[in-house]
């Protein structure tokens, strides 16, 4: 049974590494205080860490930073940097389909699939969404900046390295135009916090754009493809490279299955680019010398797939990739996309899988760790912050990795994401609150803390 305090879910039954402390330990520096302007002062709702005439302090100082136009208290960096005491590289395999009516007037199919209607609350006052499991902050938009901002702080205060977008091709074709544009917007964000990126692609989508006529074949519509990776992504100073080589995944392939056909594929890239290329497991003999490596997959077997992976892969000397996951029960047969398809399932454990996972033996092995996934709520693999399971694997992960920060940080980026949301037309807030992503950034989360409730409590 889970327990809640101080905004952190603790689960029983976990036992990794030592709890570790917040590192925030900066102080509030003094400034003259002039008087509030444009804020409506109101009671304190819930709050009660800081007293009104600390958040007033603080408030007054941010205040005036606007006023003089300055950025006073903040230092303009181009990364936010964060010390790991595990060297192993941490990427999170990312899903850039969701659509919120909010953002984007509509809900989204992911959200939605057949049979499910977001408007609607279910018997636990959650929206009625395609999974399981519901998002801490609700359903959302993967167009949204304010989305880009609370995955990316929380990732970072959780030792992730970098994200692998699932990527459906440069085809307006279903809704794979807008996973397209989708991924396109979070490009910023990534950069300016110093986060890795990579594309995972999805080979039957060549096939599918062949079939409808956007392509003259398979092969052509998977060089228009890699034509577009290289000069749409390729060119990201923060785009993933191991041992000096961009690393490019495809999940299969399922559909370009010969040597000869990716050699074509591969032509349309100059040799300067050509990346290193890794296929699901199993499946690195489809594209011949043209394989980089494999990565693993979550699968029915569970362990023994992982044995059976480090067993045998290590002795092809290429690229090893772990794998971890929470867990996996598809919602795909209740949503109505699916008859008997993934019925299998894998328990969380309450946790326990994600640790098991996470610290498997062989992982010294791998050259770098995918986590799978970080938000596949249809399959529930998601390590996300959820209602149901709150900052827990992402508490696991700020233990494995090493990093000095705890949920409570992780907690600063939520409510900063929650206050955008509350004060969405508010610009004065949104100024503020652009501060506050800065000091985020700094890792002076204290200060953000304060500024958050500040806004909160007297706006």
């Amino acid at each position: 049974m889970k327990q809640h305090y101080s905004n952190v879910w603790i689960y029983p039954g976990i036992i990794l590494l030592t709890i570790l402390a917040s590192c925030e330990k900066d102080d509030i520096t003094t400034y003259n205080q002039p008087q509030i302007q444009e804020v409506t002062i109101a009671k304190p709702v819930q709050d009660t860490t800081y007293t009104d005439e600390e958040l007033l302090k603080v408030l007054d100082e941010e205040l005036e930073f606007l006023e003089n136009d300055e950025k006073a208290g903040i230092v303009d960096i181009s990364h936010m940097d964060i010390v790991k005491e595990n060297p192993k590289k941490i990427y999170v395999h990312y899903l850039p389909w969701f659509q919120s009516k909010d953002y984007d007037g509509y809900w989204g199919q992911h959200w939605t699939m057949t049979n499910q209607n977001p408007d609607q609350l279910d018997e636990n006052g959650n929206a009625q969404i395609a999974s399981y499991y519901n998002p801490m902050i609700g359903p959302y938009s993967s167009n949204d900046p304010d989305l880009h901002e609370y995955h990316f702080l929380t990732m970072k205060l959780s030792g992730v390295d970098g994200v692998i977008f699932d990527w459906y091709g440069s085809k307006d074709l279903h809704d794979y135009g807008l996973i397209k544009q989708s991924t396109e917007t979070f490009i910023e964000t990534l950069e300016d916090l110093g986060l890795k990126f990579s594309i995972m692609y999805e080979d039957r989508v060549a096939m599918q754009a062949a079939q409808a006529g956007l392509s003259t074949s398979t092969v052509a519509a998977a060089q228009e493809d890699f034509s577009y990776i290289n000069d749409t992504y390729f060119s990201s100073p923060e785009y993933m490279e191991y041992n000096g080589k961009k690393l490019l995944f495809v999940f299969g392939p399922h559909h370009i299955n010969t040597e000869n056909e990716w050699n074509e594929v591969f032509e349309v890239l100059p040799e300067e680019n050509h990346p290193d290329y890794l296929t699901l497991w199993a499946a690195s003999n489809r594209v011949g010398a043209n394989s980089a490596g494999e990565f693993l997959w979550v699968d029915k077997d569970h362990l023994l797939a992982h044995e059976y992976y480090y067993d045998t892969y290590p002795t092809m000397n290429k690229i090893t990739v772990g794998s971890s996951y929470p867990g996996f029960k598809s919602f795909y047969k209740d949503g109505g996309w699916s008859d008997g398809i993934n019925e299998w399932s894998i328990d969380t454990d309450q946790g326990n899988t994600f640790v098991e996972t996470l610290n498997y033996t062989h992982h010294e092995q791998s050259d770098f760790i995918q986590i799978i996934t970080w938000n596949d709520f249809g399959e529930g693999t998601m390590i996300e912050p959820t209602e149901e399971f709150g900052f827990m694997y992402l508490q696991i992960l700020q233990q494995y990795t090493g990093v000095p920060f705890t949920p409570n940080d992780l907690q600063v980026a939520a409510d900063l994401y929650k206050i955008r949301k509350k004060f969405k037309n508010n610009n004065l807030a949104q100024r503020l609150l652009d501060r506050t992503y800065e000091y985020v950034k700094e890792l002076k989360l204290q200060r953000a803390d304060q500024v958050i409730k500040a806004i909160n409590r007297f706006f």
